[in-house]
């Protein structure tokens, strides 16, 4: 045993000691309490700063806005469009944009296999099944349900057109052809 002040109870054979807390660490926490007061006024209660979660969505749209301007530099062609379908970061994103299910998934299946609209998996299209016609079928939409998508800006646009392009042929079993499908050639 030890002659040292215990708290008085035990668990398991197990005394626990009444020592100080050490300085360094009391000062630690006074002065996180006093942060956080300082902290509270400043963003919660005056406004004058920003959240994170709104610094992050400000700095979202300047990112957004400069890939934006960099992109209209840069004109999309039936090769740039091919090109981004070989690139394996930009399919994963275009897939995870089409697999959403309250986007492209909600009528092509997040297969592409199609259940409203169309199979994208196949050599059958409607409107073309040429990279820029792709690009244009979802940046401006279709008559019929395709709806546009160009307020969701140009990179949103070309990941989707490079996934579809990469699943474009597989030929998974799916929604059979429309009427007015045309083989692409």
């Amino acid at each position: 045993m030890t002659t040292e002040a215990t708290r008085g109870h035990t668990f398991d054979g197990i005394e626990e000691f009444d020592n100080r807390l050490p300085n360094w660490w009391l000062w630690t926490f006074y002065l996180a309490c006093i942060f956080s007061v300082f902290y509270w006024i400043h963003y919660h209660t005056l406004g004058t700063g920003n959240l994170p979660i709104k610094e992050y969505a400000i700095e979202q749209a300047v990112a957004a806005a400069r890939d934006e301007a960099a992109a209209a530099n840069n004109p999309i062609t039936e090769e740039s469009l091919r090109e981004l379908a070989k690139n394996p970061a930009i399919v994963e994103e275009g897939k995870k944009i089409f697999q959403d299910p309250t986007r492209c998934a909600s009528c092509h299946k997040p297969d592409g296999s199609g259940f409203i609209g169309p199979n994208l998996t196949d050599n059958m299209w409607v409107y073309g099944g040429k990279a820029m016609d792709i690009y244009t079928t979802i940046l401006k939409g279709r008559p019929g349900g395709m709806q546009a998508h160009e307020l969701f800006g140009q990179q949103f646009v070309m990941r989707a057109t490079a996934y579809v392009l990469s699943i474009k042929n597989t030929n998974l079993p799916g929604k059979a052809p429309e009427a007015n499908d045309k083989k692409e050639q």
